[in-house]
């Protein structure tokens, strides 16, 4: 080598160290996530599970048992019936055969009218039976609504649409629907727009994002809901429904869970089986859950267990769990009991848990620590289970349950049997017959409702409540706060695409090193929620890959969208970030549509 060369090549070396050292501390004084110099995924690859897993830290623990919150003291409707809106709003109705709230519609707010059914007079109704609720600020909107919502069912669009189905009387064949997405936004109604009555249905959301009506009281079938301006063509007869009837029915707002072959599991009364939507064939059928009645007016609850999609096992349609959890009710005949003798049985104090998709499946039974009915349970982002609201005694109906259950419970599905509930504080309102809750994007509670009467009543033992209160769950434990994910919400992907992977960026405010274990990613459907039932309501944990720190307490993790819309339909959810079980706000997300 000639000196020239020699010469030459030192200059070469000596550029090359120097550029990378200069982009070296321009990275380190970066603030900007984006620029992470190595893959954030690498979880895809079919054949190689988990190609960085580093060490199992425990979820953080706390002795919080939470805490109650009375954040309006007078909303003016009773909330029989929620959805919470993309638009961190929450549409609530109850029923206009009341004729009564407290709540007025407003100055230059035509009254509706209507004819008494005892005086044959024409009458006018000022009062509003529904209303928007803001959750960051608290205050109410009236709405209107001119045929009966009572008792309906309902679900949220993939567009954001709330479409509600069915009723009683002038509303049981009707639609509604309401987008939320202006300031006077407010109900339209399509009447007769169904081919059966749907009072006491169930609304379920299908993989192509339409809706299917189920049963209803003496509808012993389904349909189709039709897009707004049109009519259902067909109601299928479905036996099931007639086979599951008793004395009392029992078979009333029937327990749906969409599957992620797009099949729907339904249960009614103790039975239930398995329904494809587009061949109208019952795929199979499941042993019966002993121990009492499950459905309105017995009125347990049911939730999915989370859908874990960072199983290792979960890598096909086949091979992905769905859990299914029913809790409470009553006795056959509770219902009968408590209207013609007022003597109210003991609600059922046992859980069935069965997964759906198991070749044999079979239940499993516990002891939940108070007896249940008429409560909701809500799926929470950290994975729990929160049983809340509803009575010790009775059944659903006017007049008919005692002993209020004050007491929340929370469930965790992966500890060991007999492990699994928690006790948390009671809230000092009973919440009964026609109560609702709600998961939050901050990760409270909404709860609201509670009507064991034919009209408001101001002064009872049990009165109509328009109080509304907000629950902090455990993991809302402020001491918990330094581990607290908060999203970036400006620098993270909220429109999501089936199959797709996406980014999420997040701070801690304590830092330090986050594993891939440490970090879940769930998204949440927000339900219609009536009667102890939260219609189309799943979590779905994400399959997510390395956890990337750019700069001290800021964090990149890249996850990907499901790959099934059986799994997820297409829609709203609201996204957390779970940091070893302590969840951040949440942010909402919307997955398009498979087509």
């Amino acid at each position: 080598m000639s000196p020239l060369q020699k010469v030459l090549l030192i200059l070469t070396l000596l550029f090359l160290v120097y550029s990378v050292d200069a982009k070296r501390k321009r990275y380190m004084k970066s603030p900007r996530v984006a620029r992470i110099p190595f893959s954030i995924f690498g979880a895809y690859d079919q054949q190689q599970k988990n190609p960085y897993k580093g060490i199992k830290n425990p979820d953080f623990e706390t002795d919080f048992k939470g805490e109650w919150e009375v954040i309006n003291t007078d909303s003016g409707v009773s909330a029989m019936q929620i959805t919470l809106m993309p638009t961190n709003k929450i549409i609530v109705y109850d029923a206009t055969v009341y004729r009564t709230s407290r709540l007025r519609y407003p100055e230059g707010v035509p009254c509706v009218p209507y004819i008494d059914p005892n005086s044959k007079q024409q009458l006018e109704d000022c009062f509003a039976h529904a209303m928007e609720y803001n959750i960051q600020t608290n205050q109410v909107r009236p709405l209107k609504v001119t045929v009966d919502p009572w008792c309906s069912s309902g679900g949220l669009a993939p567009d954001g649409t709330l479409i509600s189905s069915g009723g009683w009387n002038d509303g049981s064949k009707s639609l509604r629907f309401i987008r939320d997405s202006c300031p006077n936004c407010d109900f339209t109604e399509s009447i007769d727009a169904l081919q059966e009555p749907r009072w006491y249905g169930t609304q379920q959301i299908l993989a192509n994002g339409e809706f299917i009506i189920i049963g209803g009281r003496r509808a012993f079938s389904y349909e189709f809901i039709p897009k707004e301006g049109q009519k259902s063509t067909k109601a299928y007869f479905f036996p099931f429904l007639y086979e599951t009837s008793d004395l009392d029915e029992n078979n009333l707002y029937p327990f749906t869970h969409l599957m992620p072959d797009e099949n729907v599991f339904v249960f009614t009364n103790n039975r239930s089986l398995l329904l494809n939507p587009n061949t109208n064939k019952i795929v199979r059928t499941f042993p019966v859950l002993t121990g009492g009645s499950r459905n309105y007016p017995a009125s347990g609850s049911s939730a999915l267990l989370p859908i874990r999609l960072d199983d290792d096992n979960a890598t096909s349609l086949e091979t992905i769990k769905v859990e299914v959890l029913i809790c409470g009710g009553n006795s056959p005949d509770a219902f009968i009991t408590a209207e013609g003798q007022k003597v109210y049985l003991p609600a059922l104090q046992d859980c069935g848990r069965m997964v759906i998709t198991d070749p044999k499946p079979v239940w499993d039974t516990e002891t939940m620590p108070s007896r249940r009915t008429m409560g909701d349970a809500l799926n929470l982002p950290d994975g729990q289970i929160l049983l809340i609201n509803g009575a010790q005694k009775g059944t659903a109906g006017w007049w008919d349950a005692e002993e209020p259950n004050f007491e929340p419970a929370l469930y965790n599905p992966d500890k060991p049997k007999g492990q699994r509930f928690t006790v948390l504080n009671p809230s000092p309102i009973a919440r009964m017959y026609h109560s609702t809750s709600a998961l939050l994007p901050s990760g409270k509670i909404w709860v609201a409702g509670s009507n064991t009467h034919n009209t408001y009543k101001d002064v009872d033992k049990f009165p109509t409540e328009t109080r509304v209160e907000a629950f902090y769950p455990p993991y809302l434990d402020p001491n918990l706060d330094q581990n607290r994910p908060q999203i970036l919400q400006d620098s993270s992907d909220k429109n999501l695409r089936y199959k797709a992977r996406f980014e999420i960026h997040f701070s801690i405010p304590k830092g330090g090193q986050i594993t891939r274990d440490d970090i879940k990613i769930s998204i949440y459907a927000p339900p219609f929620t009536t009667h102890g039932f939260s219609m189309n309501q799943r979590l779905v944990v994400l399959n997510s890959g390395n956890v990337a720190q750019a700069i001290k307490g800021i964090y990149k993790v890249g996850s990907m969208a499901p790959r099934f819309p059986g799994v997820a339909p297409p829609g709203y959810y609201i996204l957390f970030v779970v940091h070893r079980g302590v969840p951040s706000q949440g942010m909402w997300v919307n997955i398009q549509n498979a087509a």
